[in-house]
């Protein structure tokens, strides 16, 4: 029976012609070819026509287009081998192409291996058989060409001597690479690829490299500006808290003066000129000592609760810090979460408060001072959600910052 496909020894696939085959073996290197009774696949698409020549091409063709139904017309297109069509078909055209007077292709007997060929004798093989088996299994070994003589022994030319054209002998006969040459350009393509990955890993390491140094910049300048605004917020805050400090001391030198004017009234003196009223050097040192020393703002009175604190624990600079960072936490999440109760309710017999405020002097009366109340029970520091002043949170987040950061704060 003549075969419907020819197989390749090497990787399996089937091919329908002689001329695939030929390109086949151009585009692997491929040389063992065999004839086979399996004929290739026909699968056709039902729904865009696309031929498929195996499940796996089906199987893409329907992830691609969604298309499930394929018509089998394998047996259709299923037809015999003939494998002396290319060299009759190639010895046609180039009679219709040259000259009419030139002679046909010369036709020759492959050459096979002899010791192969000797022991197929040997075992009973006509030398016509064991030629085309030896030929056509690609002279790879017995087992080859006893298993093709197997596969074909139903064919009418099986005891015919194999044809070849001359110029293909020759062609088969031109030495292909050797080993060593196999090996150094798989060892060449391994190295160009090697190069190109290292390549393409540098390139990527760069550009994360300026994409780390531009981040790094403009974190760098957003905090330069988040600094340069608290910078002129704190010393507006400071010249707001001297200002109004001026003016209470203004107050009370009026509120002095007109007790004293009151006074004299009073024992029936003749009021005083305001010339002559005019303190000298001395005496205006001497007022100045009569002045009330209790601070006239709340800021004021929150530094001073703070320095009280450090001078206290003077010698204990890391639970003074420890302090100031607890209080500024507390202050800043009632300022970031002013509706929530939980950070607006402090356990006073709580042992880590104890441990880093309460138990410090100074440290719950700051926390009033932020308007936190003790409820009657005494066990919690309240601040009701109504109480909640921003300007004076913001004015304690201030002091604290300040006081953390001063390293002489509290000293002098």
């Amino acid at each position: 029976m003549a075969g419907l496909s020819l197989r390749c020894g090497d990787c399996g696939a089937l091919l329908k012609s002689v001329e695939e085959a030929q390109e086949h073996a151009e585009l692997t290197k491929h040389s063992n070819f065999s004839e086979s009774t399996e004929a290739v696949l026909n699968l056709v698409c039902a729904t865009c026509g696309k031929p498929c020549r195996s499940r796996t091409e089906t199987d893409l063709h329907t992830k691609r287009t969604g298309h499930a139904d394929f018509d089998d017309r394998t047996l259709e297109a299923a037809k015999p081998i003939e494998l002396e069509a290319a060299p009759k078909a190639a010895a046609a055209s180039g009679e219709s192409a040259g000259d009419e007077s030139s002679q046909p292709e010369e036709m020759v007997v492959p050459e096979v291996d002899s010791d192969l060929l000797g022991q197929l004798e040997s075992m009973g093989f006509p030398t016509a058989r064991a030629t085309r088996a030896l030929h056509y299994s690609g002279n790879s070994s017995i087992e080859a060409a006893i298993n093709w003589v197997a596969e074909h022994e139903d064919d009418p030319d099986i005891d015919q001597m194999p044809l070849i054209p001359k110029d293909k002998m020759t062609e088969a006969n031109k030495p292909s690479m050797t080993p060593e040459e196999i090996k150094m350009k798989a060892e060449e393509l391994r190295e160009r690829a090697r190069k190109k990955k290292e390549e393409e890993e540098r390139k990527t390491e760069r550009e994360r490299e300026k994409e780390r140094i531009r981040i790094g910049k403009e974190l760098l300048e957003a905090k330069r500006i988040e600094e340069e605004n608290e910078r002129k917020r704190i010393l507006a805050l400071r010249k707001a808290e001297k200002e109004e400090e001026q003016r209470a001391r203004e107050k009370i030198r009026q509120k002095l003066e007109e007790d004293k004017a009151e006074r004299r009234r009073k024992l029936g003196l003749p009021p005083e000129d305001p010339v002559s009223s005019k303190p000298s050097a001395a005496p205006e040192e001497q007022k100045k000592s009569f002045l009330p020393v209790k601070p006239a703002t709340k800021a004021e009175r929150m530094r001073d609760c703070l320095r009280s604190l450090k001078q206290h624990h003077k010698d204990e600079d890391a639970k003074v810090k420890r302090a100031f960072q607890t209080l500024l936490t507390y202050v800043g999440n009632v300022a970031k979460n002013p509706n929530e109760e939980k950070f607006r309710k402090i356990r006073l017999n709580n042992p880590t408060f104890q441990d880093r405020v309460g138990g410090l002097l100074g440290g719950v009366e700051f926390l009033e001072l932020c308007g936190f109340e003790k409820l009657e029970d005494g066990e919690f520091l309240f601040l009701p959600r109504d109480k909640v002043d921003m300007a004076v949170l913001n004015s304690a987040g201030s002091e604290l910052n300040s006081a953390i950061a001063n390293p002489f704060f509290g000293v002098l």
